[in-house]
């Protein structure tokens, strides 16, 4: 049997065509015209594409032929797409890999408006950095995420669900734990060492234990630079990379119409609860269920930012921190209202966690307001929804508009 460090090494370099046992359908839309296709290596980008685009024509640039053919003469994605007139779908995996290719791509539309071309990416820092030529407009952008527990269809023990996450490629493992730890290990490997974004990879991977203590928190980088003993400005470039790569993501103050004075440093998360708690070191000293409940926040989080790309209800995500330290966890603004969403670990709830929610009440009358915890009783009360935290979730899906709770 494979080991999990080589099955993860394949797939991260190509090797492994689809890994998943049984194609599970996602809430991902393909359009009928081109598009980027971006998300972190493991989420099934390539598994859906060749789900939905059997007969395409496939480049895969992490195969050392293909980048080696087509980093040396760009041009020879003309003459592949000319040489096959009656096909229209073309799939180039990991673009980023060879910028250039974009103005093939580019003319190749122009000259054939029937084309599609599927360019999926894992990082966009070389895309970035390199002024690409992103066509112009005559391309999507798409994101793929973790798993919604919704497209699982099955409910799951939320506390396993926080500490392993959603990534397809674990969901699929026989053993999450070690998979887990070999993801992150080589997903660092492959996409920070091997792409040179970084040359003290020691360095790096102190930050990334140091980072960990902010997921879910307001961000401090000059704390974070002091813990990790380098410069502040190390740390805003290590969160960059760490955006560009797409295992991290930082959610703005919401400010709209503020009534008072608010926070200013956004808030930090990993892209999934599993491989915040790999990264996560725990000790003597830590509360167990202070981890937790930055995992369970945290996978709420990647529920909701899959729900907004998704979603056709044009929604925002914020959070909400007075300068005082009032705050609530998650704000969804957007034309179908704004919804005040706090996380709380724990099966009963009291009186004091609902201060942020009846402040920002105060300040928003016509917020939705919503406090998810792990009871299992959905009750109502002084206006304030409160929520079994796996029930919202599996009820969330794209056609959610959380009319349930707007209508009473």
């Amino acid at each position: 049997m494979i080991s999990a460090k080589s099955r993860i090494f394949a797939i991260l370099v190509g090797n492994y065509p689809g890994f998943m046992t049984t194609y599970i359908p996602r809430f991902l839309n393909l359009p009928q015209e081109s598009c980027f296709l971006f998300g972190p290596r493991g989420t099934g980008k390539s598994t859906f594409l060749r789900h939905h685009l059997p007969d395409a024509i496939w480049i895969d640039l992490l195969q050392a032929a293909e980048f080696r053919r087509y980093s040396s003469d760009p041009d020879q994605l003309e003459s592949l797409v000319l040489g096959n007139p009656e096909q229209s779908d073309f799939v180039i995996d990991e673009i980023q890999r060879i910028p250039e290719l974009l103005n093939v791509v580019h003319r190749l539309i122009e000259l054939r408006p029937d084309l599609r071309f599927v360019l999926t990416g894992s990082s966009a820092r070389k895309l970035k950095q390199s002024s690409t030529n992103f066509l112009a407009g005559r391309a999507l952008f798409k994101n793929i995420f973790p798993f919604m527990i919704s497209e699982l269809g099955q409910k799951r023990p939320i506390m396993q669900v926080c500490q392993q996450g959603l990534i397809p490629l674990i969901v699929d493992s026989l053993d999450p734990e070690t998979t887990l730890s070999s993801y992150v290990a080589l997903y660092i490997e492959r996409e920070v060492q091997q792409e040179a974004l970084t040359r003290n990879i020691g360095a790096f991977n102190r930050f990334l234990e140091v980072i960990s203590f902010s997921h879910g928190q307001t961000l401090n980088v000059s704390n974070s630079a002091r813990d990790a003993a380098v410069a502040r400005s190390t740390v805003q470039l290590y969160i960059e990379i760490l955006e560009d790569i797409l295992l991290a993501h930082r959610l703005p103050v919401f400010t709209k119409k503020s009534k008072r004075k608010l926070a200013t440093h956004p808030k930090f998360y990993f892209f999934d609860s599993g491989v915040f708690s790999t990264i996560r070191p725990s000790g003597p000293l830590d509360r167990p269920q202070e981890i937790m409940d930055s995992a369970l926040e945290g996978l709420v989080f990647q529920h909701l930012i899959a729900w907004t790309n998704y979603s056709d209800q044009k929604m925002q995500i914020y959070f909400w921190r007075s300068r005082g330290g009032v705050e609530v966890d998650f704000i969804l603004y957007g034309t179908a209202g704004i919804f005040a969403v706090e996380v709380k670990l724990g099966d009963r709830t009291r009186p004091q966690e609902f201060r942020g929610l009846m402040e920002f009440g105060k300040d928003y009358p016509g917020a939705v307001l919503i406090m998810l915890y792990t009871g299992t009783r959905k009750l109502l009360r002084d206006n304030i929804w409160i929520v079994p935290c796996m029930e919202f979730l599996q009820k969330l899906s794209p056609q959610s508009d959380f009319s349930e709770y707007a209508n009473t």
